[in-house]
């Protein structure tokens, strides 16, 4: 009786979440038109992807740096694309952090780092987006804006929106390591047996200078790998099931679904 009377409480509040943050239609069609991978998904998964937008969107803060205007496009933009991976596992995933930070371009970050000798070496990094444990999210921007002519058919996968939510999947009850929560002894042993050896195949391709569908910043570490693989399943599922098909069946088991199906 409890469970039931939590499950209509519930209910009632999505409900209600649903009716005062609804999607306007010219401003979700905009979305699958600036975002093709999108759209190619069926009329089912685009209106569960819709509903998780609106409650995503009401649980979520959006603040612009140095004046930039969050509008209404660009919040869905990251919506959209941050709640296709949570598709089937739902917005839980996500329930770590609020704050969702947007510059206009790319950021400029100090780095430091001690070597084995235990001399500390500083260094600046250029950032598109980093996903930190209890947020806030960063975004940039110029790095997810739609721009249909800037891409060649040649070019390795690139969606920075998808890669930091994978990341902030990856360190779902954990940290970042290339291996999110399994559900169980038997799930963890072998996606550790797969995603292994699919790195270190992608790794041998890298360092040979060979072209690899997902980007080849993946060789710096797993979580890496981990990140810019779940973007090439989402962005370009047919060619990564051509390019790396024991991945692709990997990927497709944990976040249950078949996008190039």
């Amino acid at each position: 009786m409890w469970r039931r009377l939590q499950h209509a409480w519930a209910a009632k509040l999505e409900a209600r979440t649903l009716r005062r943050h609804p999607i306007p239609e010219p401003l979700w069609q905009l979305t699958l038109l600036r975002y093709p991978f999108l759209a190619q998904r069926s009329a089912a998964d685009l209106a569960e992807l819709r509903r998780l937008c609106s409650l995503f969107l009401a649980e979520k803060e959006f603040h612009g740096v140095a004046g930039f205007e969050v509008s209404d496009d660009i919040a869905l933009a990251v919506a959209a694309q941050a709640c296709l991976p949570v598709l089937r596992l739902g917005l839980s995933w996500y329930a770590g952090f609020v704050g969702i930070v947007i510059h206009a371009d790319e950021v400029v970050a100090q780095r430091e780092f001690m070597d084995e000798d235990g001399v500390v070496h500083e260094f600046e990094e250029e950032l598109a987006g980093e996903a930190m444990e209890g947020g806030p999210l960063m975004l940039v921007w110029s790095a997810f804006e739609p721009d249909p002519g800037s891409a060649s058919a040649d070019a390795a996968i690139f969606n920075v929106v998808i890669h930091e939510f994978a990341h902030i999947i990856d360190m779902h009850g954990g940290w970042a390591d290339g291996v999110p929560r399994q559900a169980d002894k038997a799930a963890h042993a072998h996606w550790l047996a797969v995603i292994e050896a699919e790195w270190q195949w992608f790794c041998e391709r890298v360092d040979a200078g060979a072209a690899t569908l997902i980007d080849p910043y993946g060789a710096e570490s797993p979580e890496e790998f981990f990140a810019v693989a779940v973007e090439a399943f989402f962005v370009a599922p047919r060619a990564l099931l051509g390019e790396q098909p024991a991945l692709y069946l990997l990927l497709a088991g944990f976040f249950q679904q078949d996008p190039a199906g």
